[in-house]
């Protein structure tokens, strides 16, 4: 198995571009209020599909404001669009559909940030595909620019892989509830990956079980630095 690196932004690259991007996803799963086995009312962050067109679903408005809803009426949501996603795809509270919709201006690196959401220029995407970095796959969004010219910016589809191992879990955090998915984690200050989970042929992930962690495979590293591309800083993470 290859090395694995915790992918994130390169903050001080984003500033000497100085452009800005800022956007919310017109599609959601509501929040969950009030599980019925562990209580909590919650959202999660990190699960993106946004390929996934919601317009022609009967019930699509359902999805467009942003509310907490009783575990009844969320899972008759999140059974709609189940059909719509990959199979075993899990859909947590929070789960995002569709286009990125917002503005964007100025210069951007070749990967700029959006919170958690990873978009990428399509001239740097068509380089990684080209050099060999397996299953990547760009959407388009729905940002508009201030400028002439603008680039084509593309959403990555990065989906949720593997785990982190239980090692760099305190043992006090409970197990994922049973009912609603929800894993109490705060990110670990020194995570390892579990190696058993993750995947032979994807060289860019989230963390199955703590998706707003994005994770490259060694032949992703290897690629951006060898084309050049900037926006991200990588830092290797074990595995065990």
């Amino acid at each position: 198995m290859g090395r694995f690196f915790w992918v994130d932004e390169d903050r001080e690259v984003a500033v000497k571009h100085g452009g800005e991007v800022h956007g919310v996803r017109k599609w959601k799963l509501p929040g969950l209020m009030g599980c019925p086995t562990c209580g909590a009312t919650w959202a999660g962050v990190g699960h993106f599909h946004p390929g996934v067109d919601l317009s022609h679903l009967p019930e699509g408005r359902e999805f467009e404001r942003a509310r907490p809803e009783p575990f009844k009426e969320f899972v008759r949501l999140r059974e709609l669009v189940r059909p719509l996603v990959a199979p075993n795809m899990e859909l947590p509270p929070g789960t995002g559909f569709g286009p990125l919709v917002g503005s964007a201006s100025g210069r951007l690196p070749a990967f700029a940030w959006v919170i958690s959401v990873l978009l990428v220029h399509r001239e740097a995407l068509v380089s990684l595909q080209a050099d060999g970095v397996r299953n990547l796959s760009g959407h388009p969004t729905a940002l508009k620019f201030r400028q002439k010219a603008p680039p084509e910016l593309l959403e990555l589809q990065v989906s949720p892989h593997g785990r982190l191992h239980a090692d760099c879990i305190p043992a006090d955090v409970p197990p994922p509830c049973p009912t609603c998915g929800r894993f109490g984690l705060s990110r670990p200050e020194a995570p390892i990956l579990d190696a058993a989970t993750l995947p032979a042929q994807v060289d860019l992930f989230r963390v199955g079980n703590f998706a707003t962690m994005v994770i490259g495979t060694e032949r992703f590293r290897d690629s951006v630095l060898r084309l050049e591309l900037d926006g991200l800083a990588f830092r290797e993470l074990r595995t065990r």
